[in-house]
């Protein structure tokens, strides 16, 4: 009876050890080689399950117009962070202190980088005010997004255009 007890206890043991979240440095290692090998920059986005503007964002990102755009220029990441109650152990183990080091601290969410393949920031989601735009909505912060992705991107005048379409808010 009790080989049995330790059998279930050390298989519990198991599949919490697979259910645990990647660590965040290891999420942004993987991006930064597959961006390295496939010539392009990582986007990491930190974010959280209960963020409605981070849904939006990733759901802007994921769109049929929208998605071949992102895939062909960047190596898109998410680290998991600020989870609260039973949802903490979606967070990336690391995660809030990776945020931390890109002065991400009290910037809020969703709060994104672009990182060449040799893990140098390029971009982040701060507007010249050093605001977080998160996932932009107005105007004139797709506008600044634009500017970002056309400085670490190939996306021609046309595609931004797309992205701006999707991006600004609908009154």
């Amino acid at each position: 009876m009790k080989i049995s007890k330790i059998l279930v206890l050390f298989a519990l043991f198991l599949v919490q050890m697979n259910i645990a979240q990647e660590k965040a440095d290891v999420v942004l290692d993987k991006a930064l080689t597959q961006a390295k090998a496939e010539n392009k920059n990582v986007l990491l986005i930190f974010h959280a399950s209960w963020c409605g503007w981070c849904k939006l964002m990733e759901k802007n990102m994921n769109l049929p117009s929208t998605k071949p755009l992102f895939d062909k220029n960047y190596v898109t990441a998410y680290v998991d962070v600020q989870e609260r109650g039973e949802k903490k152990s979606l967070e990336n183990p690391g995660g809030q202190e990776l945020m931390n080091k890109y002065k991400g601290e009290t910037a809020g969410l969703p709060f994104w980088l672009m990182i060449n393949p040799k893990g140098e920031v390029l971009a982040d989601s701060f507007d010249d005010k050093g605001e977080n735009i998160g996932s932009p909505a107005s105007a004139e912060e797709v506008a600044f997004f634009l500017a970002k992705l056309e400085k670490t991107s190939h996306l021609n005048k046309a595609e931004l255009q797309t992205v701006q379409q999707i991006f600004v808010k609908k009154n």
